[in-house]
């Protein structure tokens, strides 16, 4: 409660003399000067170095947190600009300067900005949205899906959410960061770097949109940034895998070194397993996944990470699994995976529609979680909770979940944390996880999972409602782990 009261201290004298300035301002407009001549422009590097705006760590407050978190709000709403407008909360969008990197039908490449003043972090995001690989299914998802192919209609503003958000109880360790969201209009898996052609009939330059939109962002104070994070979700998440290098790299290469690039990958952690069944490779659901990226990788001219490339030369369709790229990424990662991730099951051919799952499936499911975990566990930094889902960082059920009592928001402050700690060789913060992977063997085990609801009757499942969908036998397994039936169903209810 004493850090509630200091820094709501700081932040009523800072409100004071926000008053007074506005209150000087509004007397000056009554009786305005004479306009004087600006002063000469002076070069961004004459600007002062202020400090890293690190989070605030709320390790003192936690009981306290809502309350908190409100009183933080609406003190830094007053002391927007004269306390006389609400903060603008919305990303605004930009188009890239360079016109030849384009979306698939060469419309402009663009993202969404929203600056936070004094901040030096920035959070860079990558949409998702699967892909194609050949000229017909990518006609298929120009008709359907347009809105992944092509900025024509994209809207001016977007509200963030999740790790986006620029509320502190939705996001409380990264609410004031600068946030950039990347439309995804490449289906190429962020990979592709080349320009729209007869044969393919479209473009597919989504490594060169990353790049550009760095380039573009460093005139609007990227280039005074300490920390970059670039994030994303789904394909967006296997972007990250196959982009943080290359965008270290750049910055570096344009003489910004003292920024700090990381990465978040959601739900990017693909597999190249066997399919339950195999079925004609017709799109990107269909096919298996190796399939479909060897495939793709030609088609979009996909480019993976150099040190990836060179171990698997000649197969570099491998680096777009993460166990496979991980090992040679320099820049430090963060993974979320869910251990039954959805997409993973539907290019598998496992539906969980309509009727039970049958034994083999649900081996299948049970064998797919113990492969994740398998890949996951030389992973420094990652939460996995056993849950049957797909992207999680920009949903505004991203804080609810946890791994072993620790919630996403906070092993990822955690981790932001440990690299900061490392650079100034500091010991860890103790009682701080940041490899954060459930044991529970089976989908949705883990309680604070998000909810799961028939897709019929819309009716919400409890975990046993939704184990006896997918055809879990109570009376086998309890035979299997040699206790009672009522047992096990009551460590089932509780989620241990």
């Amino acid at each position: 409660m004493t850090a509630v009261r200091m820094v709501s201290s700081v932040l009523l004298l800072m409100l004071m003399h926000s008053g007074a300035l506005c209150a000087r301002r509004f007397r000056g407009g009554r009786n305005p000067q004479p306009r004087r001549s600006p002063p000469p422009p002076t070069h961004r590097s004459d600007r002062v170095d202020t400090t890293e705006s690190f989070p605030l760590d709320f390790t003192a407050v936690e009981e306290n947190m809502d309350n908190f978190m409100t009183q933080v709000k609406n003190l830094a709403q007053s002391l927007y600009p004269c306390s006389a407008q609400k903060l603008d909360y919305d990303m605004k969008l930009n188009f890239l300067d360079n016109t030849s990197v384009t979306c698939n039908d060469g419309s402009s490449a663009g993202y969404y900005l929203k600056e936070s003043r004094g901040s030096r972090r920035w959070l860079i995001f990558l949409e998702g949205g699967w892909y194609c690989f050949n000229k017909e299914n990518c006609d298929s998802r120009y008709e359907t899906m347009r809105r992944l192919m092509s900025s024509s209609k994209w809207p001016q503003t977007k509200t963030g959410t999740g790790i986006l958000s620029p509320l502190p109880e939705e996001n409380p360790h990264w609410w004031n960061a600068n946030m950039v969201f990347i439309p995804y209009c490449s289906s190429d898996v962020w990979s592709g770097a080349t320009a729209k052609t007869e044969q393919s009939g479209y473009a597919f330059m989504g490594s060169l949109i990353i790049q550009e939109v760095v380039k573009d962002l460093l005139n609007k104070g990227l280039d005074n940034a300490k920390v970059l994070l670039l994030a994303g979700s789904s394909a967006g998440g296997t972007g990250v895998l196959l982009n943080v290098d290359r965008v270290a790299e750049l910055l570096e290469g344009l003489g910004h070194t003292g920024i700090q690039v990381r990465g978040l990958s959601d739900s990017g952690w693909f597999l190249d397993n066997k399919q339950y069944h195999c079925t004609d490779c017709v799109d990107a659901v269909s096919c298996s996944p190796t399939e479909t990226i060897k495939r793709g990788i030609k088609y979009w001219g996909g480019v993976v990470p150099e040190r990836c490339r060179q171990a698997h030369e000649g197969e570099e369709w491998n680096c777009f699994f993460g166990y496979r790229v991980f090992p040679s990424i320099k820049s430090p990662v963060f993974v979320v995976q869910w251990l039954f991730d959805e997409a993973q099951l539907t290019v598998d051919n496992i539906q969980l529609t309509g009727q039970p799952v049958q034994e083999g499936q649900w081996r299948y499911i049970q064998n797919l979680g113990i492969e994740l975990r398998n890949t996951l566990k030389d992973v420094p930094a990652m939460f996995a909770p056993a849950c049957l889902s797909h992207e999680v960082i920009t949903r505004n059920y991203w804080i609810d979940v946890q791994v072993k009592g620790t919630s996403l928001p906070r092993a990822l402050h955690c981790w932001d944390r440990s690299l900061h700690d490392n650079r100034n060789n500091k010991a860890p913060p103790k009682g701080c996880p940041i490899h954060l992977i459930d044991s529970c063997p089976w989908p949705h085990c883990n309680p604070t999972c998000p909810t799961i609801r028939d897709q019929f009757t819309g009716q919400e499942m409890n975990v046993i409602q939704f184990l006896m969908h997918m055809g879990f036998d109570v009376q086998k397994m309890a035979q299997q782990q040699g206790m009672d039936p009522s047992k096990l169903l009551g460590m089932l209810s509780s989620g241990s």
